[in-house]
């Protein structure tokens, strides 16, 4: 099974652990923020360091600069494919990207495989929302997570559309719809993890995620007599 390290220096990567953790074995490192905003060293403890060390996938959630670049560069030598959940700006992503194992994400919920077979194990499970819808006959029976956003929100989405079409003909035109609706009730916190972000743009795009799945889904429907 792949090793999933998350780590933070801030109030992020929680609801990521929690379910990331039910598909991988998963770990959440706390690391200590720099108080300043531009460090000429960064500390990182050699307990975090090892347990990082180990993972298949480092998926950092740290806010400052300094420590992630400086994190990126310690270990990507030693870690299969690292991805920066939190980041500012297009030319810190370029400057982390220009590892080949390093992905900066618009958003957490927009990942899908490539070709790096690690990540695409991961990204089997995690990443850009898929959903499948299970009829008996032609009413639904239930909607099963194929694939989950990191946050969990794919999740609440199934469960809100799941209750209100249990054994109902689902409506074809506004099931989507509906879906995309509700993702905006769940409290994202895409866009507070950098600065000088539109968040609704990025709320927009993961409704817009959710929405694509369930029409795909309702294309795909498995039937079960």
């Amino acid at each position: 099974m792949l090793k999933i390290v998350i780590v933070t220096d801030g109030p992020y990567g929680d609801r990521a652990y929690e379910t990331i953790e039910k598909e991988f074995n998963t770990e959440f490192i706390e690391l200590e923020k720099p108080t300043s905003m531009f460090m000429d060293e960064i500390d990182i403890p050699e307990d975090a360091l090892s347990k990082i060390n180990t993972a298949n996938i480092l998926i950092t959630y740290t806010q400052h600069p300094d420590l992630t670049l400086d994190l990126v560069d310690m270990v990507n030598k030693d870690v299969d494919y690292i991805i920066v959940a939190a980041w500012a700006g297009e030319g810190f992503k370029n400057q982390l990207e220009r590892y080949e194992n390093v992905i900066c994400p618009y958003i957490m919920c927009e990942l899908e495989e490539n070709n790096n077979p690690i990540f695409n194990e991961f990204a089997s499970k995690i990443g850009k929302p898929k959903v499948e819808l299970i009829y008996n006959g032609e009413k639904l029976e239930n909607v099963k997570v194929l694939r989950s956003s990191p946050c969990g929100s794919t999740s609440f989405v199934a469960e809100y559309i799941a209750d209100k079409y249990l054994n109902k003909i689902p409506d074809m035109e506004n099931l989507p719809i509906e879906a995309g609706l509700k993702l905006q009730h769940y409290p994202c916190r895409a866009a507070k993890m950098r600065l000088f972000t539109d968040e609704e743009c990025k709320k927009e795009m993961a409704s817009g995620l959710h929405s694509d799945a369930f029409q795909e889904a309702l294309k795909n429907s498995q039937k079960v007599e």
